[in-house]
């Protein structure tokens, strides 16, 4: 929409760059051109404005496929006007010269031109394709259908416009429709899912039992390992038996041998000592064979003397005491006689 300023009486108007004008006062072309501006009286001047730039239209319709389901289509045409004037003529682009608002609403118009072009070509072609095909190629197809089809239509070219670019975006079934094609495709994956699941629990007791192999094979091992330990340790054993055995036997037979010297020693040493005694013995009882009474009874007193505990004190009677000196004074000869 232009800028349409007032000023004593008088119309300023200014256009944007993608904006077409074309001003006629009193039936002639006065200013014709995008991004204009000039000044007009309102009560003399016819204006139009007609937008040069690409525009976007957002298609979307409900079509049936040669297997009579219902699909919808969502497309998207890219158009501009190439020749503004042709537009300016066929459609009604005028604009209110004080406030510069459409007085009708020629894109509505361009839009249902092309959208009614578009749909007739996309229902050319579905009404001849499956479903299957539809929803696996369909968009391809239904895209150049559309690019054709456009291209071709004599009103578009007379209105002075040009179709840029045509897009489908999707063709979708009904939603019952739509949940039923899944299905078989869920299942699919459902049953990769499980096969995947089958699998790696195949593969998880595959290795539990390898697991569990090589836990029984070093039991097994070990149990293998812990008899011969106990056969070694039995050898060990009877082997230090035999060996404390034969080292008694061997201590045995020396303390034996030992003692048999000890006593063999012992026994010569007693009859030495015996015979030595008795040889004292018999040189002691000659000696006192051949010694007289008196020595033996003064012999036999000193070794009573020795025999006997010590005396204090001594009561000698005066009979006792006479005797004893009559014996000490007597001669030895008188004695005897």
């Amino acid at each position: 929409m232009p800028d349409i300023t007032r000023r004593f009486g008088l119309r300023h108007l200014r256009s944007a760059p993608t904006a077409h004008i074309r001003h006629h006062r009193r039936g002639k072309l006065a200013h014709d051109g995008a991004g204009i501006s000039f000044w007009f009286r309102p009560l003399s001047a016819a204006l139009s404005e007609v937008p040069v730039d690409d525009r976007e239209l957002t298609v979307a319709f409900h079509a049936r496929t040669a297997d009579f389901q219902d699909v919808s289509v969502q497309a998207t045409v890219t158009y501009r006007i190439s020749d503004p004037a042709l537009a300016a003529a066929r459609l009604d682009f005028s604009v209110d010269p004080d406030t510069g608002a459409w007085r009708g609403a020629p894109l509505e118009q361009l839009a249902s031109l092309l959208t009614e072009s578009a749909q007739q070509h996309a229902l050319a072609v579905l009404a001849r394709t499956d479903l299957a095909a539809a929803l696996s190629d369909g968009v391809a197809t239904v895209r150049e259908r559309i690019a054709a089809g456009l291209a071709d239509e004599p009103r578009l070219p007379a209105t002075g416009i040009d179709v840029v670019a045509v897009r489908v975006v999707a063709i979708r079934p009904e939603p019952e429709v739509e949940r039923a094609l899944r299905t078989p495709a869920r299942e699919r994956i459902q049953q990769d899912a499980d096969r995947a699941t089958y699998e790696r629990r195949a593969v998880a007791v595959e290795r539990e039992r390898a697991i569990a192999e090589n836990e029984l094979a070093s039991r097994i091992e070990l149990a293998r390992r812990e008899e011969q330990l106990v056969e070694q340790n039995g050898t060990n054993a009877r082997r230090e038996a035999e060996e404390a055995a034969a080292a008694d036997a061997v201590r045995a037979e020396a303390e034996a041998a030992r003692t048999v010297r000890l006593a063999r020693a012992e026994a010569e040493s007693a009859r030495t000592v015996g015979a030595a005694r008795a040889e004292a013995q018999a040189a002691w009882l000659r000696v006192h064979a051949e010694v007289d009474a008196a020595t033996l009874h003064a012999l036999a007193a000193g070794r009573l003397a020795e025999n006997v505990p010590r005396i204090e004190s001594l009561t000698l009677s005066p009979d006792v005491l006479t005797g004893l000196l009559a014996k000490l004074g007597a001669p030895e000869g008188g004695g005897r006689q």
